[in-house]
């Protein structure tokens, strides 16, 4: 009897240990991360934009403002990777470095169109509104606020250039910026 029933215990011993390490046993770790709001403009194609001689040298328009054709630059590779942005451009009008005041009929300004666009609609766009002397170059204008994060290339384009009145130039060097901000459509 007695090896009957060692045997016996020795049975139900066995399928006691083996259910204890066949069972699975969890435990959960949580991971937390995050991710910052980014807006990246792609590297402009150009850096400066020389338009060379601003006014016609011969012929009927002498002295006054050329035909200047659009120009265009690229900012490939522009994106934002959360929702609720959209363009700022912000423009100053080419005004003449020489300071002097202007007599009637003469311009120190040359106002013109900046576009950005492949953002959201509308297009960012704003022309200057310079006065002759020079005064008030600055414009700024915001286009459409997108839904979703976007990859896109954008395209500036400077176009529709004029001189208030269509006076005269006055001799100078002429100089004027444009400024591109990718951003929140409201402020954080």
């Amino acid at each position: 009897m007695k090896a009957r029933f060692a045997l016996a215990l020795l049975a139900s011993a066995v399928p006691a240990a083996a259910g204890a390490q066949g069972a699975p046993k969890q435990g959960s770790v949580g991971l937390e991360g995050s991710v910052a709001g980014i807006c990246i403009l792609g590297p402009p194609s150009r850096t400066s934009v020389p338009l060379g001689t601003l006014i016609d040298v011969s012929g009927p328009r002498t002295g006054r403002l050329a035909a200047i054709p659009a120009q265009q630059i690229n900012l490939p590779g522009s994106w934002c990777n959360f929702a609720g942005t959209t363009i700022r451009v912000s423009a100053i009008a080419l005004v003449a470095s020489d300071a002097t005041p202007v007599q009637a009929g003469f311009a120190r300004a040359v106002n013109f169109t900046s576009t950005v666009a492949n953002w959201a609609n509308p297009n960012a766009a704003v022309t200057t509104a310079a006065s002759a002397a020079g005064a008030a170059p600055t414009a700024q204008g915001t286009g459409g606020t997108l839904t979703q994060p976007k990859l896109a290339d954008l395209t500036l384009t400077l176009s529709n250039f004029a001189v208030p009145s269509d006076a005269l130039l006055v001799s100078s060097g002429y100089a004027g910026i444009v400024t591109i901000t990718l951003a929140p459509a409201v402020a954080p």
